[in-house]
């Protein structure tokens, strides 16, 4: 039953992600807004939703060690699993600004994070804050910078949502969608983490490695469905950047938020070896990015970035056992 939960978890957070998706951006418009401030404020929240839900209904259910892997699982799972997969199917380029910006932010949320949880096993409403205020002062600067040199980039993964035809979407349909969104990701989140704390006891495998893993990946299904059909289509419809910014998303927003409502005790286990694996991972894009060929994620990368993410997932599981 517990397989169940989990498969219906994850269909509902996939369709409750994109009617959220859908009716956030059709209402961003009704109040005018910019298809760039919509793409890197509206979307980027809708696409963190199931991340958020799910981490704050673990974190209320007294499953600190599950809300927090499952953030730490899908930044590792959005670079080494969705980027290598993506790079398999067809090779990505890499823009100038991954080196200026987001490459930079992205270590610095996540030496952050790592600095916090280090200080004293907590991730405290003061730190959550501080992650969420930073996360709104690293949107405002995309923002300036990129009406300031006229670009239409955005840091969502998402961009071909921002099309006309939601701009003509009435009232009616918006509202129906949110409501859809919300009901399917509140039980999708519901479904998801109760099979997984199910399959965590009948395994005895610990609460964290399954957010780490089985959660994480569920939480990263929108992002590995658009940008695997968006290769095989061969549409540029994904980025290196973009999936940057959904893990920066994902420690300022989703950490950040959770800590603000529900403040987070954290395993030990997490600081031996989990988040040193999302540094790693974050790390590596650089010499990826620039070594043999510049600029270019190629598909013979693809293949060492998704083998190092089954590695990763042998190693958690190996090691996982309650003991």
């Amino acid at each position: 039953m517990s397989i169940f939960y989990i498969l219906l978890g994850f269909l509902l957070l996939v369709f409750g992600g994109d009617f959220l998706v859908k009716s956030s951006v059709g209402l961003s418009f009704k109040f005018n807004l910019s298809k760039l401030v919509i793409g890197m404020t509206v979307v980027s929240f809708a696409t963190s939703a199931p991340e958020l839900i799910v981490s704050l209904k673990a974190a209320l259910a007294g499953s600190a060690d599950m809300a927090l892997s499952n953030v730490i699982g899908s930044n590792i799972a959005n670079i080494a699993l969705v980027l290598g997969i993506t790079a398999i199917i067809s090779s990505i380029t890499v823009d100038k600004s991954f080196f200026k910006l987001n490459w930079p932010v992205m270590l610095f949320f996540s030496f952050l994070l790592f600095w916090f949880l280090k200080n004293d096993l907590l991730l405290s409403r003061a730190e959550g804050i501080i992650l969420f205020v930073l996360l709104i002062i690293f949107i405002v600067y995309m923002i300036w910078n990129a009406r300031k040199s006229n670009q239409k980039e955005t840091i969502t993964d998402l961009d071909d949502e921002l099309d006309d035809d939601l701009e003509q979407v009435g009232y009616g349909k918006i509202f129906l969608w949110l409501i859809l969104g919300a009901a399917a990701l509140y039980f999708g989140s519901e479904f998801l983490v109760k099979g997984a704390k199910e399959i965590a006891r009948s395994l005895n495998i610990s609460e964290g490695v399954i957010g780490l893993t089985v959660i994480a990946i569920g939480t990263s299904v929108p992002e590995l469905a658009a940008s695997v059909i968006a290769a095989i289509k061969g549409e540029k419809a994904i980025s290196l950047g973009n999936l940057i910014g959904s893990n920066i998303f994902n420690i300022g927003s989703v950490l950040g938020l959770t800590a603000i409502i529900s403040p987070l005790k954290v395993n030990p286990i997490v600081l031996e070896k989990d988040i040193y694996w999302m540094i790693a991972i974050a790390f590596i894009l650089l010499p990826l990015s620039l070594i043999p060929k510049k600029y270019n994620i190629s598909r013979y990368k693809g293949v060492l970035l998704f083998g190092t993410y089954v590695l990763f997932i042998y190693l958690a599981f190996k090691s996982g056992s309650i003991t």
